[in-house]
């Protein structure tokens, strides 16, 4: 039975917490932990990032110069692909984050800002917005920005504080990895009467001749000779690294479904991989891409635009539905009179067709009411 089955058989139920009593006095590599929140949060933010941010009015798409600054250049340094994946990296990680529109109409993702809560009814506040070492004099009002709270408590508590004890355990078998693969040896001096400076000059060179070349040979010494015990305890051990390999396996499973994301995503399986893309987009993707889309449309339109001219920003990412794969889904639907060819096509999100047949409703199959039908023959008499 190894360290972890030992440590985990108190409670299966938080197979991911151990004894600490087991663990003092370690100290906490805290790259693991990096690594595990860069690895699930970098995909989840490259993936978004691919997104398309679509302005349209009454459904027409509509490419301006809003549509320029959201999906090819926001700012003279960036591209939209940058933009987004350090706005979406920074929600996750910082569980918030703000875009400005600076003064000559770029959008920036601030670095760090400080936030007024504490003004009642009126428009929050952002001071000493900073950005690429830039510290902006002025305060931003929140109906002038682009502000999203992530509020994943899950996730702030386990980068604050549970993570630790993971890097700990990682920090006491990593020692004791490579203690196991230590060089061990006795140096054995037949009299005492032998110089200390020649038996120090012994050893150095020895510890030198391993430590320098991959095959190490020995001189023999007349009252020094040398026994190497680190293969005789070595072989008995484990000396593999297979413990550590499932920790950090175990930490990328929990980050993933603190995220949202399928595990198998990230370590990249392939078994059932529509099904796992399927779930991350539902439980991922699309509410984090939902929070983005209705800032958007709030920050980015007046009322009256929104309500009477129709203008929308449409996110289209990797949930687009291909109408090849929906063929007979879509068929069912025109050929029962459900919806219009323009109806089918905004839900695929595609833009309405100007042919005026695809606003009207066309019934290709027998749909009438039974009462509504005459069966067999009458006799009129």
């Amino acid at each position: 039975m190894g360290l972890f089955d030992k440590i985990f058989q108190r409670n299966k139920e938080l197979s991911w917490m151990y004894d600490l009593e087991l663990l003092q006095d370690v100290s906490t590599k805290s790259y693991i932990k990096q690594m595990a929140l860069n690895t699930v949060v970098e995909f989840v933010a490259r993936t978004l990032s691919q997104s398309e941010f679509r302005i349209k009015e009454n459904d027409k798409a509509v490419k301006d110069s809003m549509y320029y600054l959201l999906n090819v250049k926001p700012n003279p340094n960036q591209n939209a692909t940058q933009l987004w994946q350090k706005f979406i990296y920074k929600l996750l990680i910082d569980n918030e984050a703000l875009i400005i529109k600076s003064d000559d109409d770029y959008f920036y993702v601030a670095d760090n800002f400080e936030r007024e809560t504490d003004l009642g009814l009126l428009p929050q506040k952002f001071n000493s917005v900073t950005v690429n070492d830039y510290v902006y004099s002025r305060y931003f009002s929140m109906d002038e920005v682009v502000y999203l709270e992530n509020s994943n408590k899950k996730l702030d508590d386990f980068m604050m504080g549970l993570f630790e004890d993971y890097g700990e355990v990682f920090g006491r078998m990593l020692n004791m990895q490579l203690k196991q693969n230590q060089i061990r040896g006795v140096v054995n001096v037949e009299s005492t009467t032998l110089d200390n400076k020649l038996i120090q000059d012994y050893i150095d060179m020895i510890f030198n001749t391993f430590e320098k070349n991959q095959v190490a040979v020995i001189p023999l010494t007349k009252g020094l000779s040398y026994e190497e015990h680190s293969s005789k305890s070595g072989s008995t051990g484990k000396s593999d690294f297979g413990d550590l390999r499932a920790l950090v396996q175990d930490i990328l499973i929990y980050v993933s479904r603190v995220v949202g994301v399928t595990p198998s995503l990230i370590l990249g399986e392939n078994a059932d991989l529509d099904k796992a893309i399927e779930a991350t987009n539902k439980f991922c993707f699309k509410p984090l891409m939902k929070k983005l889309e209705t800032e958007l449309n709030a920050k980015l339109f007046e009322e009256s635009e929104y309500l009477e001219s129709n203008m929308r920003v449409e996110i289209v990412g990797i949930d687009k539905k291909n109408p090849l794969e929906l063929s007979e889904a879509v068929d069912k639907l025109r050929s029962s009179g459900t919806y219009t060819g323009n109806q089918i096509r905004v839900m695929l999100g595609d833009e309405p067709g100007d042919d005026e047949h695809l606003d009207e409703y066309v019934l290709t199959k027998n749909y009438e009411s039974v009462s509504s039908t005459e069966g067999g023959e009458t006799n009129n008499g």
